[in-house]
């Protein structure tokens, strides 16, 4: 009895990762073994990267939000926590938009925490 390798499977697998390697340098994008742990590293890189893409939006907002109220005399830990100690839900993205795009907005809530 013939031995049963099923490549159709195996082509199947393969162009699927080399199709991800498309535009890699080199032999990283059609080379079985040099694509495949590109791809590999490619999409570990682009897992860490979503997280990190969180936590540098955040640190935009606070920038944003820092600069806004310096502009209107508080520092940003002042505005936070007088936020805080007022009940104003408002999170540092939205915050960051109004110090950005409506600073008469943003001076409105600086003035409810002063």
């Amino acid at each position: 009895m013939p031995r049963s390798v099923n490549s159709v499977a195996s082509r199947a697998r393969r162009k699927k990762v080399l199709k991800k390697a498309k535009g890699f340098y080199g032999r990283r994008k059609n080379v079985w073994t040099v694509a495949k742990n590109a791809v590999e590293k490619a999409m570990q890189y682009a897992y860490r990267g979503r997280k990190e893409k969180k936590r540098s939006f955040r640190s935009l907002w606070v920038m944003r939000i820092n600069a806004g109220a310096r502009e209107n005399g508080l520092t940003y830990s002042q505005l936070i926590g007088g936020l805080k100690k007022n009940n104003i839900e408002l999170n540092r993205k939205v915050l960051a938009d109004l110090a950005m795009n409506h600073p008469e907005a943003f001076k409105a809530v600086v003035d409810l925490v002063k």
